[in-house]
């Protein structure tokens, strides 16, 4: 009969405690400091073994993590900023995507194919170090949101392409129908299948005022629009997006009984702060151990440079397009969505399953090495470039201005 260990989980669990605790003290982003133990970890006598695979990030940690920022936000902020986040997920990603599929192609040889797979996974930013700053820092309102909101649009368009890319692989099909159509469904799929999900849970919320019973009805809405989409080839990402979005602000006019608001979002927050901690400790444990060598060192600088040109490239120049408009995005915030496109779970589970092509090791490498380096120098120095941008509320000057973006 094979034992099965709680150990290694308890261990984890009691390590992420502790750097959550030194990262609040001594202000460092929750997330690098996980990664940092994780790495630590690695390098312990009989350290545990904890691969990270496609399926635990997709089936465990992912669903969580996308449905917990979505009830976060509150749609009519989400809404006013719609048309820029739109506009840098869906063409930013599309401007970074195509900058770093013909360098790695151009640059380090890989093939079209095998570039493309790797510029659309890695256009995924991950907010969560991110966003953690923000909140122990005060940043003013808008620019946590353009920041997030971006990021979960973002994700859902690098999904939604992959599958894409996935499709016209497995399928052998490339026609314009063809492509058009699998888009099409993925994405809409994703959303529907989301709105279903969110939309009945609240009919059968709106019969109780329990909160448990609540908390476990988004639970199911959070997992099972997940892998419904998955199920049927659709976003699982957007659906569960969708549904996230669905039950956070409809739900609040009713259908969540007043006392399980607050039970709601103390439970999300406690599951996402489970999930985070065990990918980013798995994310450090597994980075440490990679076999890199000089050359694949100088092959990830390069992957890093063109996936910091791409971003740059999206965000500098998508954001003059609303420059005279009331939704102008400042010089300053510009700076923080550039180097806060940090990469995490999302660009590593979708490397995790890629299909059996000549780079598949490569690109599991470099975006195991992109992702470190997102982590421990963008993620590092971010709360000292919105402190150097005075880009947080507090000061008599910014009262006004962080008053309006919550209005």
């Amino acid at each position: 009969m094979t034992s099965f260990s709680l150990a290694p989980i308890g261990m984890l669990l009691l390590v992420a405690c502790l750097i959550a605790m030194l990262t609040r003290r001594f202000g460092w982003p929750y997330s690098v400091g996980l990664a940092a133990a994780g790495a630590g970890i690695a390098y312990l006598p009989d350290a545990p073994q904890l691969p990270l695979s496609r399926d635990l990030i997709f089936n465990i940690f992912l669903p969580p993590l996308i449905f917990e920022a979505a009830l976060q936000l509150d749609w009519k902020p989400f809404r006013r900023e719609l048309p820029v986040t739109l506009i840098l997920a869906v063409a930013g990603v599309a401007i970074a995507a195509s900058v770093v599929a013909a360098g790695m192609h151009w640059l380090v040889g890989w093939s079209w194919l095998g570039a493309a797979f790797f510029a659309v996974l890695i256009a995924a930013t991950d907010p969560v170090s991110v966003i953690a700053s923000f909140r122990e820092l005060k940043v003013e309102p808008r620019l946590s949101m353009l920041v997030e909101s971006e990021s979960l649009l973002n994700d859902g368009v690098v999904a939604v392409l992959f599958a894409v890319l996935l499709a016209i692989v497995v399928g052998g099909s490339s026609s314009t129908a063809s492509v058009l159509g699998d888009f099409l469904w993925t994405m809409g799929g994703g959303v529907v299948i989301g709105l279903l999900s969110g939309g009945a849970v609240l009919l059968i919320a709106g019969r109780t005022e329990d909160h448990l019973v609540e908390i476990t009805l988004t639970t199911v809405a959070a997992y099972g629009s997940f892998l419904a989409a998955e199920d049927l080839h659709a976003s699982g990402v957007l659906a569960s997006l969708t549904a996230g979005l669905v039950i956070g602000n409809v739900g609040r006019l009713g259908a969540i009984s007043h006392k399980g608001h607050g039970h709601l979002r103390d439970a999300w927050d406690y599951f996402a702060f489970l999930a985070n901690s065990f990918v980013f400790i798995l994310i450090g444990m597994n980075v440490a151990r990679m076999p890199v060598g000089l050359p694949w060192l100088t092959t990830g600088a390069i992957a890093v440079v063109l996936v910091l040109v791409g971003r740059a490239a999206g965000v500098y120049s998508l954001s003059t397009a609303f420059r005279r408009s009331r939704l102008a995005v400042p010089t300053r915030y510009q700076h923080v969505l550039f180097w806060g496109g940090l990469r995490g779970a999302l660009a590593l589970a979708l490397a995790l399953a890629l299909p059996k092509i000549p780079e598949r090791g490569a690109i599991i490498l470099m975006t195991f090495l992109v992702v470190a380096f997102s982590l421990f120098v963008q993620g590092l120095t971010m709360p000292t470039l919105v402190r150097r941008l005075k880009i947080v509320c507090g000061k008599d000057s910014e009262e006004e201005r962080c008053r309006e973006a919550d209005a």
